[in-house]
């Protein structure tokens, strides 16, 4: 189960030599669908906010190949919410939400934008990343309801 979706599209550059979207661009769909939330929905300020998300690790596992001009619907939940960092998981589907592309997630650990030094996820941010926490694996299969 995922808690926020987005519809991205594919882009004819996407397709490599072999006719379908390169892996390479699911990982930037992924950190794409995250950082978009971040700004839009929890209000990060990428440009002179105090804190600032690292990517620390990274994975993806690929279940079907997808080509241009399909696009991706992709879920978004938090898996993990602890003090300094978040693990994102994600699931890449076709544009029916059922069918499953890719899953993968992402952890980004917060840091001072000056040191470096990790710091507590601010508040505003937390709370919003609290909204996409989902009940144990499990409890759904991951698809989007209708």
């Amino acid at each position: 189960m995922y808690a926020h979706w987005e519809t991205v599209p594919t882009r004819w550059k996407d397709n490599d030599v072999y006719g379908h979207v390169n892996n390479a661009v699911h990982y930037a769909l992924m950190d794409t669908v995250i950082n978009a939330w971040l700004v839009e929905r929890a209000g990060l300020d990428i440009h002179g906010g105090a804190a600032i998300g690292l990517c620390v690790e990274s994975h993806c596992s690929y279940t079907a190949s997808v080509a241009f001009p399909e696009a991706i619907r992709v879920g978004l939940r938090v898996g993990r919410l602890g003090r300094t960092s978040v693990r994102y998981e994600l699931g890449l589907f076709r544009s029916d939400g059922r069918t499953p592309v890719a899953d993968g997630h992402f952890v980004h650990v917060f840091v001072d934008r000056g040191t470096r030094r990790p710091v507590e996820i601010p508040a505003p941010l937390r709370a919003a990343m609290e909204k996409l926490v989902v009940p144990a694996a499990g409890s759904g299969d991951g698809r989007e309801d209708g």
